[in-house]
């Protein structure tokens, strides 16, 4: 497995489950409140080595690189059909593995996916659950209004065609530079960062980046060809396949969820990745002339993804959950990198007052 440089104060392991041998990064006191950190897609748990050194005394930081992503198992893959269920599944055989209850659960973009999955079958092992900017409870692509609605019935828009497929090629070839416009590094300044903002450790976070599997089985998985516009739909491997709508586990199993641990949902103002609308919804590239033929809002409308996790956690908290928003201003798809002081002002007074 590849081997990735850590910062001082974090413990890299290889950790062998049941189900899966990965790395995983621990900071804190073995006996500390645990807290587990699940990345976002094209990442690994490398972009929680600072929001782990920086967790309050009496905690332990815990962050597994997915598979299919940083050091995990290569020839370990993701069942797209199964929606987050493989890296849901992972994360608690892990945690059955260093002997965890419960602990504190955050989730990024697709690790936020994998977080409302989380709370839809295990929710008593969730102490409480730090959402920072997550992806739709529906998944992305191909879906419009509050209620996730299909566009078509082969959810035609989502799924491993929906990824830039210079941007594959770039990533396979190894490319970290920013000299094209499509490059790893490239798209994650627009789309991540925020414009004008580049991390200080920059370098170290794009490196575990290139460490993602591509391929048809990896990053972004296949895809299978649609009548329906944008004439692609989702494949069945690779964890991208895996946020279509076609396979998240039903909302309503979150809203339903007993118990219900406590949502905090940070998001940046400025998030291009997860918004209304994403940068790269179909529907959004299709209404600038970006891909060809777009049939117009009435046919195929862009995806509310801010609008859709809001409405869902609205019917959590009537359904006797809690939630609260927390918006970033000048911060955008990643605060907890590009705004460390503000994330923390209220991430760790959150886990406070929801600590045992």
């Amino acid at each position: 497995m590849t081997d990735i440089p850590v910062t001082p104060g974090v413990e890299a392991r290889r950790v062998t489950t049941e189900r899966l041998t990965t790395r995983v990064l621990f900071t804190g006191d073995e006996e500390g409140i645990p807290c587990l950190f699940l990345h976002g897609n094209v990442s690994c748990a490398t972009w929680w080595e600072r929001t782990l050194l920086r967790l309050p005394a009496g905690y332990r930081g815990i962050a597994p690189d997915q598979r299919g992503y940083g050091g995990s198992d290569p020839s370990a893959l993701v069942d797209a059909t199964k929606g987050m269920g493989d890296l849901v599944e992972d994360a608690v055989a892990l945690l059955d593995r260093l002997g965890i209850d419960k602990a504190h659960v955050s989730g990024n973009s697709l690790g936020g996916n994998v977080v409302w999955h989380l709370m839809a079958e295990h929710p008593d092992r969730v102490l409480s659950a730090t959402q920072v900017g997550p992806g739709s409870p529906y998944g992305f692509g191909g879906t419009h209004g509050l209620e996730g609605t299909p566009n078509y019935d082969d959810y035609a828009g989502s799924g491993g065609g929906v990824i830039n497929r210079e941007l594959v090629r770039l990533l396979g070839e190894g490319d970290d530079t920013a000299e094209h416009p499509m490059s790893p590094r490239s798209a994650i300044r627009m789309l991540v960062w925020g414009p004008g903002v580049i991390p200080d450790w920059e370098d170290a976070l794009i490196a575990a980046t290139m460490a993602t599997r591509v391929g048809e089985d990896g990053y972004p998985g296949d895809w299978v060809e649609s009548p329906n516009w944008p004439y692609f739909a989702p494949g069945v491997t690779g964890a991208t396949n895996a946020l279509s709508p076609k396979y998240q586990i039903d909302p309503q199993r979150l809203i339903d969820a007993d118990p219900k641990p406590p949502i905090l949902w940070v998001r940046g103002a400025g998030d291009l990745a997860v918004a209304d609308p994403a940068a790269s919804d179909p529907a959004n590239l299709g209404f600038h002339g970006l891909i060809p033929d777009y049939p117009g809002p009435d046919v195929y409308p862009i995806q509310p993804m801010l609008g859709q996790t809001r409405a869902v956690l609205e019917k959590y908290a009537a359904a006797g959950g809690s939630y609260d928003e927390v918006v970033i201003e000048n911060s955008a798809h990643v605060p907890f990198i590009t705004d460390p002081d503000e994330y923390d002002a209220v991430f760790h007074p959150f886990l406070a007052e929801h600590s045992p």
